[in-house]
């Protein structure tokens, strides 16, 4: 089982809409897909109320049960878990931290974000984690200096997962309706921006997989 948690101790990076859509294109890859929500908001435990999927379970965890959990859902034969995370520095951020096989930072491309990704960065260096960012919500234009200029940036600070993410109005809809973008519009370009992502996050996994193992 792998675990994947997303961090940043800014809000307004979009993690649980990341959290929300790269699971449902998880699982149409053909993952046994869980999603753990440790934000006091509760954003994705109500998304799955309205999505009310069996397959697609969502349950609130504290710090104190997240081993725990994990270790049931290996039980379970669960492959893949994904963790949303307070936008804070807090004991639930640095549980699942302390817990993920890989930790993603989603970023949008403002400098407040990139310093923030900064602190998130180190605490995680401190910790010995594995980490790799997300440039999310560009906007349309994603060639713009200042998205090019961000990518940049956080590739220095140690590896982007591709595509950059846009900020297009099917997140928000598919979020509403307790779905991903995949199930949204299977041909738009959040779809195809997704499963591209899932595609470079499994690839990023199975790179430090196949370390591990050596």
């Amino acid at each position: 089982m792998q675990v994947v948690a997303l961090v940043n101790q800014k809000g307004g990076s979009g993690k649980s809409t990341l959290v929300a859509c790269l699971a449902v294109a998880a699982r149409e890859a053909g993952e046994r897909v869980f999603i753990i929500d440790m934000d006091p908001q509760k954003s994705l435990v109500k998304w799955g109320h309205q999505r009310n999927d069996r397959n697609m379970p969502v349950e609130a965890v504290s710090p104190a049960k997240l081993e725990s959990a994990l270790a049931a859902l290996t039980r379970a034969r669960v492959t893949l878990v994904i963790v949303d995370t307070p936008a804070t520095d807090s004991p639930a951020a640095d549980a699942a931290m302390r817990c993920a096989d890989l930790c993603v930072i989603p970023a949008r491309p403002t400098i407040f974000d990139i310093w923030s990704s900064e602190a998130t960065r180190g605490k995680l260096k401190t910790l010995s984690k594995e980490y790799a960012f997300v440039l999310n919500q560009c906007p349309a234009m994603q060639e713009s200096q200042r998205v090019s200029d961000g990518a940049a940036a956080l590739e220095t600070m140690g590896g982007l997962l591709r595509p950059l993410v846009g900020a297009r109005v099917d997140y928000q809809e598919a979020a509403r309706a307790g779905m991903g973008v995949t199930e949204v519009d299977p041909d738009g370009k959040a779809a195809e921006e997704m499963r591209q992502l899932w595609t470079s996050l499994k690839r990023r996994l199975n790179r430090k997989g196949t370390q591990k193992a050596a």
